[in-house]
């Protein structure tokens, strides 16, 4: 089973809409949607829920108040100030840490699991899908992450399909570490700026600090063909594998408005065969076609 990561150092590459034309070209896959603080890839496809499931990814303190002697040792140690003058515990302050719970006297201090979101299993068009969806302001994204990318590979298994393709997350923060990990590869998608530049270069460092195979592919280089020479030069200094060039197109943002992929609302564009060359050059490279070495996942 090969897994391909598509990555991007920040938001707005054009990361989602390659994933959607990558899966109305592949086959036997599940699609992962990893972006779980911004999910959109689900605005393109459609899906059809069949599960919802919650995810409870943090912990919230409550006071007993039936156990409460109001020593006031609470106040003392709880360092984010979420412990009221009543003795009740304010939930938009409290961070979860615990530490009131393990230092109370009086064992008067509940800790129970919070729901901090949801996650799905659903159908597309194209193939089963595994996503999520983080409440606002909810944490443990990267835990969210790890869980749904798991339940994509049970997906898999059961049903003998041997490709997952993940949109992951922008950055190079928790999420996308959770979204990379033992991964067969990653593709960057990149812009032709200077700042497409420094986060391709980061997210390129983060894939070989976990020792998985990293490629790029340069999203409307035509705005800037000067940068998008620089990107590919520093790809190849880099040893990351250049998968091809797109150009900007209208056609891409006019298909994401009728929620469809470039190859089902414009199949003819320059565009669409760029991203198709890329896809193929994608299944024939070697990075893609041999295993990562396994990295030990800490969330």
């Amino acid at each position: 089973m090969r897994e391909l990561v598509i990555l991007s150092g920040k938001g707005g590459t054009g990361k989602t809409s390659i994933t959607a034309a990558f899966a109305s070209l592949a086959k036997n896959m599940v699609l992962c949607d990893a972006d779980v603080d911004a999910a959109d890839l689900h605005l393109i496809l459609n899906p059809d829920f069949k599960e919802t499931m919650e995810f409870k990814g943090g912990h919230e303190a409550v006071i007993n108040p039936d156990l409460c002697t109001q020593c006031g040792r609470c106040m003392e140690v709880c360092r984010f100030g979420a412990v009221r003058d009543s003795f009740e515990i304010d939930p938009i302050d409290c961070e979860g840490c615990g530490v009131c719970v393990d230092l109370c006297p009086e064992h008067a201090i509940d800790f129970p699991q919070t729901v901090s979101g949801q996650w799905y299993i659903s159908d597309t068009r194209f193939g089963p899908m595994v996503h999520a969806r983080l409440g606002i302001a909810q944490e443990n994204s990267g835990k969210l992450v790890s869980l749904i990318r798991t339940e994509a590979k049970k997906l898999a298994a059961k049903n003998n399909l041997d490709l997952i393709l993940t949109d992951g997350p922008p950055g190079i923060g928790c999420p996308v570490i959770a979204s990379m990990g033992q991964a067969t590869a990653i593709l960057i998608v990149a812009e032709p700026t200077v700042s497409g530049l420094h986060d391709m270069e980061r997210v390129g460092r983060l894939s070989k600090h976990f020792n998985i195979p990293a490629m790029v592919c340069i999203n409307k280089y035509d705005l800037n063909p000067d940068q998008a020479q620089k990107i590919e030069d520093l790809a190849q200094k880099a040893d990351i594998a250049v998968t091809g060039r797109i150009n900007f197109d209208p056609a891409f943002t006019e298909a994401m408005i009728q929620t469809k992929t470039i190859f089902e609302y414009n199949p003819g564009s320059q565009a669409a065969k760029e991203v198709r060359q890329i896809w193929d050059r994608v299944l024939s490279l070697p990075v893609f076609n041999t295993p990562a070495t396994p990295i030990l996942n800490h969330l």
